[in-house]
C-alpha cells in the first residue's frame, strides 16, 4: 500500500513517504476571521478532512494543525468601521467558522493556534533572520530580503525580475519593493505588540512559520491550503522558514477554488454564499457530499442545480441504506473498504473514482434487496457504510443521526410520534377514507417528512 499525492512544488504526483514511519503531520492554512465563512472557505477544510480520514484509515497516526489568523488589515478596518474591538470581530467569526466545520462533519484539529497567541515565537524568528542577514528592520517594520534566499519563487515558478509583490499600507523603508513584511509598524488606533524594533503587529506570512515550528517542529510532512495561497503566502513561508534553518514541508498540497460563474467566490466580489444560510436550505450531509466529492484539485462551479443533483445522488445511497437495514437489521461498517475504493483513494485521494465504487456497491445492494438475498445484502451494506465513513458521509453514523444519550432519546421520541401519525393514516386508508389519509401525508410532507408506502408498511425519511 502506497498513498500518492500531487505535490505542487514538484508539479507531479509523488509517493508519500513520511518523515516518521507510521506518522503523518499536516498543517493547513485556516481561516482569516474577518467575516463569517462562505462555502468556498469551508471547501478546503472538507478536502483536508477527507485526506486526514484516509491517512487514519491506512493506519497512520495523524497530527493535524489548522491555524486561525485573528489579526490582519481587513479585521482592523472592520473594527474602525463598526466601532467594535478587533478581537471581538475575530472571535465572533472564529466561532462561526468552528460551527461551519462542525455542522459539515469535519473532525476537529489536534491544534488550532491563533496568530496573536504566538508573538514571542515570531520575535524569536525575526531576531534570528535579522542576525543571519535575511531580514532587516526599517521604520518600525521588519522585512525579509528576498534576494538573500536563492530558492525564492520555486513553488510558484515565477521570475524574481518580473515579480510584483503585494504591499500593504504603511510598508515604508524597503530596500527592494519585492521584499515582504515580517512585522508591520503600528499606526494610530491599531492594536500592537512590543518588539525590539518597535511596537507593531504580525505580518501575514510570519505567523504560519512560527506556528508550524512550534507545533510540528522544523520539518513536517504536508502543508496544505487553497490554490490561491501558493503566492505570496506559501512562497513567503518557505523563504522565511528555510532561511531560519527549518527544512519545512516535504509536500505541498493545494485544493482548487469554488467559483460562481467562473469567478472565485469571495466577499469582495459580493458572490459568496454563507454556510449558515446554506444549511438552512440544504441538509448539512448533502452539502458535504456536494463540496467533498469532486476531486480536491478540480474547481467546483456553484449552482443550485448542481446541489440538487448532489442531493438526488446522495438520496440513492441513503435510500438503499434505509431500506436495507429495515430488512437486514442494524449492520456495522465493514472492517475494510473494497479494493477499487482503496485504489482510488490511494491515488491522490481520488474521491470521484472512490464514489463510483460506492454507487456500484449500492446498485448491487439494491439487486440483493430485490432478490431477498439477506446474506449478500448485509455484506454490501457493511461495505457501503465503510466507504462512506472514510468520506465522513455515513448517514447511519451517530455524528449525523444525533448520537449520544440525548440524541437517542430525541430520535426515539420522533420515531414514536411519527409512528402514531402513520397509524392514523393507515386506519384512514383501511376504512377507505383516502381524503384524510392524503391530508395526513401532506401535513407530514410540509413538516419535512417524506412517506413511502412499501409492502412492509409505510416508511418515512426526512425530505
Amino acid at each position: 500500500m502506497t498513498i500518492r499525492l500531487y505535490d505542487t512544488s514538484s508539479r507531479q504526483i509523488r509517493d508519500f513517504s513520511p518523515l516518521r514511519p507510521g506518522c503523518v503531520s499536516i498543517y493547513l492554512c485556516g481561516a482569516t476571521v474577518q467575516a463569517p465563512p462562505h462555502i468556498g472557505h469551508i471547501r478546503s477544510g472538507l478536502n483536508f478532512d477527507i485526506m486526514r480520514r484516509w491517512f487514519a484509515y491506512r493506519g497512520y497516526d495523524v497530527t493535524f494543525v489548522r491555524n486561525v489568523t485573528d489579526i490582519d488589515d481587513k479585521i482592523i478596518a472592520k473594527s474602525a468601521e463598526q466601532g467594535r474591538p478587533w478581537w471581538a470581530i475575530g472571535y465572533e467569526n472564529e466561532r462561526a467558522f468552528g460551527a461551519a466545520y462542525d455542522v459539515l462533519g469535519c473532525l476537529p484539529p489536534d491544534y488550532e493556534p491563533r496568530a496573536t497567541g504566538h508573538v514571542p515565537e515570531m520575535i524569536e524568528m525575526m531576531r534570528a533572520l535579522i542576525g543571519s542577514g535575511h531580514a532587516y528592520p526599517a521604520d518600525g517594520n521588519v522585512y525579509f530580503d528576498v534576494r538573500s534566499y536563492p530558492g525564492y519563487l520555486q513553488l510558484s515558478n515565477q521570475e524574481l525580475d518580473q515579480l510584483l509583490q503585494p504591499a500593504g499600507e504603511g510598508e515604508t523603508g524597503k530596500r527592494d519593493p519585492r521584499d515582504f513584511a515580517l512585522w508591520k509598524a503600528t499606526r494610530p488606533g491599531e492594536p500592537s505588540w512590543e518588539t525590539p524594533w518597535g511596537p507593531g503587529r504580525p505580518g501575514w506570512h510570519l505567523e504560519c512559520s512560527a506556528m508550524v515550528h512550534k507545533y510540528l517542529g522544523p520539518a513536517f510532512d504536508i502543508h496544505g491550503g487553497g490554490i490561491d495561497l501558493v503566492f505570496p503566502h506559501h512562497e513567503n513561508e518557505i523563504a522565511q522558514s528555510k532561511a531560519y534553518g527549518d527544512p519545512f514541508a516535504s509536500y505541498w498540497v493545494h485544493n482548487a477554488w469554488l467559483t460562481i460563474g467562473g469567478e472565485k467566490m469571495s466577499k469582495s466580489l459580493g458572490n459568496s454564499v454563507l454556510v449558515s444560510e446554506m444549511v438552512r436550505r440544504w441538509r448539512p450531509i448533502v452539502l458535504r457530499y456536494y463540496l467533498g466529492t469532486p476531486h480536491y484539485r478540480s474547481a467546483i462551479d456553484y449552482s443550485e442545480g448542481a446541489l440538487a443533483e448532489a442531493e438526488t445522488a446522495f438520496a440513492r445511497i441513503e435510500g438503499f441504506l434505509q431500506r436495507g437495514t429495515e430488512q437486514a437489521g442494524e449492520v456495522p461498517p465493514a472492517g475494510e473498504v473494497p479494493e477499487d475504493f482503496a485504489a482510488a483513494m490511494d491515488e491522490d485521494f481520488g474521491v470521484p473514482q472512490a464514489l463510483a465504487a460506492v454507487h456500484t456497491t449500492v446498485r448491487q445492494g439494491n439487486a440483493a434487496l430485490a432478490e431477498g438475498d439477506k446474506e449478500s445484502l448485509t455484506a454490501l451494506i457493511a461495505q457501503v457504510r465503510a466507504m462512506l465513513g472514510v468520506l465522513g458521509l455515513d448517514p447511519l453514523d451517530p455524528a449525523w443521526t444525533g448520537g449520544g444519550t440525548r440524541g437517542a432519546e430525541l430520535t426515539g421520541v420522533v420515531d414514536t410520534l411519527v409512528a402514531l401519525v402513520l397509524d392514523q393514516r393507515q386506519a384512514a386508508r383501511a376504512r377507505k377514507d383516502y381524503g384524510t389519509a392524503d391530508a395526513i401525508r401532506d401535513q407530514l410532507k410540509s413538516a419535512g417528512l417524506v412517506i413511502e408506502d412499501t409492502p412492509n408498511g409505510p416508511r418515512w425519511e426526512l425530505g
